[in-house]
């Protein structure tokens, strides 16, 4: 009988404070609503914040998993994954970002190897700067999410990532316009984005999908689409979030 292999998506982007983090968990809850095991991988090693954002205490990160490896005393993944709720778990960026670059990207072939059993869904959260393990990501993964807002470098920025991509025959890309991100600043639609990056966007969060209070969600280490009251009162946005989790599920090629 074959065994199903978790589907690996990362998210990126080619600028800082587009929604990036938030984008990544709001699937991850999405898909434990539908009962998927989803393994979050941290690898935004300077910055990573899944962890505290989450409001998750834990001993092991992505560096002790590495320095085990190396050391020969690896015995099991689970013992670096932290639980987020029965379906969600957690693979820590380092405490220390001093450690980072002592890291090296072959590690991230070994995790997906043990995870890609034991998981429905991996997630893949990294920095927006072309790092060798985020060029080793792209290269294992499924699908790679783009999140980008309508703000004028940003859009300049993935002109250029576009092209780039494009030149290394990746054709297994998205993009997510995250509209609720710069609420108030939406000086491009959709079509104007499409003619200024060279290629389509596939998802847009709506801008009604703004949060003023989400600081409050951050400090409870809540993810929105496991909200109750979010998810009833943002009813368009989270069939976005499920179709978007369902249609990563099924396809393996962007546009």
């Amino acid at each position: 009988m074959a065994l199903n292999k978790a589907k690996v998506i990362t998210v990126t982007s080619v600028k800082g404070g587009v929604g990036k983090t938030t984008t990544v968990l709001n699937l991850a809850g999405i898909y434990s609503r539908l009962n998927k095991r989803v393994l979050v991988i941290d690898l935004d090693f300077y910055s990573g914040d899944i962890a505290p954002i989450l409001n998750i205490n834990y001993k092991m990160d992505i560096y002790n998993l590495y320095e085990d490896v190396n050391n020969k005393n690896f015995d099991s993944l689970d013992d670096y994954i932290t639980s987020y709720d029965e379906n969600i778990k957690i693979l820590p960026a380092p405490k220390d970002p001093r450690y980072a670059r002592k890291i090296d990207s072959s590690i991230l072939n070994f995790i997906l190897y043990k995870a890609s059993m034991k998981f429905d869904v991996i997630l893949i959260d990294t920095n927006h700067i072309l790092t060798d393990i985020n060029l080793f990501s792209f290269d294992y993964s499924d699908m790679i999410l783009y999140i980008l807002n309508s703000d004028s470098m940003n859009l300049k920025n993935m002109k250029t990532m576009v092209s780039i991509l494009n030149n290394m025959g990746k054709l297994n890309y998205k993009i997510i316009l995250n509209d609720s991100n710069n609420k108030g600043k939406s000086y491009y639609n959709k079509y104007d984005i499409k003619n200024i990056i060279n290629k389509s966007i596939n998802y847009i969060i709506p801008s009604n999908f703004y949060i003023k209070n989400i600081d409050r969600y951050i400090i409870e280490g809540k993810i929105l689409t496991l909200d109750k009251n979010i998810y009833k009162k943002y009813k368009h946005a989270m069939k976005i979030f499920n179709l978007i989790a369902l249609d990563l599920l099924n396809e393996s090629t962007g546009d």
